[in-house]
């Protein structure tokens, strides 16, 4: 199985993701991952929906499984028997955001308490990293913004949402006054304020 970074939006994919997509018979993928590949998907090949993430090791050995981002970002990679990589919601937002990426950490709070998601970004606030938080949809960031006020931290927030798209929109706040998150499609930046 290839899994096959698609970019985090339009016209992100890499050569050599265009060339596997293309001579692919048989694709698995999100919908918006199988969007982003749309052009470059033959008319012969079999296109289908991943419904269920928990029984893909299962899908047929000559599969393209379609990946957003990049695989290896809280994706789809640890699959693959061949992994082709893809521009990261990361690297795109720091590169918007003219940010050094050797001083960025990703911390994912998927599956993790609040209390354990906010003591793992703050402390790699104090250890003086560039936290890329990935979240679900349902992130409550005034619950943690008061989190990192609580542990006694002054951060800039910094919103990123639909990178990539026409509808991109990066918005700035701190954890006193937390930007607002107006997509599903989103990801942070926590940094810590120079004292």
């Amino acid at each position: 199985m290839i899994v096959v970074g698609v970019g985090c939006g339009p016209g992100m994919l890499t050569h050599e993701a265009i060339k596997a997509i293309e001579g692919a018979d048989l694709i698995y993928g999100s919908e918006r991952s199988i969007i982003l590949a749309k052009g470059h998907i033959s008319q012969a090949c079999k296109v289908n929906v991943i419904r269920d993430y928990g029984n893909l090791q299962k899908l047929p050995k000559d599969s393209v499984v379609l990946s957003t981002g990049d695989p290896m970002l809280a994706g789809l990679g640890h699959l693959g028997d061949e992994v082709i990589p893809g521009v990261s919601s990361m690297q795109l937002a720091f590169a918007r955001l003219k940010f050094p990426l050797e001083r960025g950490m990703v911390v994912s709070v998927h599956g993790k308490s609040k209390e354990g998601a906010i003591d793992e970004v703050a402390g790699e606030i104090a250890r003086g990293r560039i936290v890329f938080l990935l979240a679900d949809p349902t992130f409550d960031i005034i619950d943690f913004a008061a989190g990192l006020t609580f542990h006694g931290m002054t951060c800039k927030i910094i919103v990123c949402e639909n990178l990539g798209y026409e509808n991109e929109s990066i918005g700035f706040g701190d954890n006193q006054r937390p930007p607002k998150i107006t997509s599903e499609l989103f990801s942070l930046i926590v940094i810590g304020e120079q004292r």
